[in-house]
């Protein structure tokens, strides 16, 4: 995790990491019996869309930027993936933890959706000293 986060950004980074790495195992895995191609784009989708396309001042490096919005969207379709997927792949239980890790990421993100929907920058990062 980049040292640069403030204290406050941390919680919720990590939830939203552990939803993505579901999506990216869970769409693939409900995909694959119908089609090893839309298993692997999935991966590629969820994994790719994230990675090229970010908010200025939401992350260090910017390949193609794109308004708060749209990375708000991108983290809104990797929460869906992860729970429609798990629902369709895995066992009852295991598509529960599934659906409430998906519930607190998004109640630990609402602060960075308010601030990369309205415009205002990161609060600066706390520092070590």
């Amino acid at each position: 995790m980049p040292q640069d986060l403030p204290k406050d950004d941390r919680l919720p980074s990590v939830f939203r990491f552990a939803t993505e790495l579901v999506a990216w195992v869970a769409t693939p895995w409900a995909l694959a019996p119908h089609s090893v191609v839309l298993a692997v784009l999935s991966v590629v989708l969820l994994i790719g869309l994230p990675t090229v396309f970010a908010t200025p001042g939401d992350k260090r490096q910017v390949i193609v930027a794109v308004p708060g919005a749209v990375t708000v969207a991108l983290v809104a379709l990797q929460l869906v993936a992860a729970v429609a997927a798990a629902w369709a792949a895995w066992h009852a239980v295991a598509a529960a933890a599934v659906t409430v890790l998906a519930v607190v990421t998004v109640v630990l993100e609402l602060p960075r959706w308010r601030r990369l929907t309205t415009g205002r920058q990161r609060p600066p990062a706390m520092s070590a000293e």
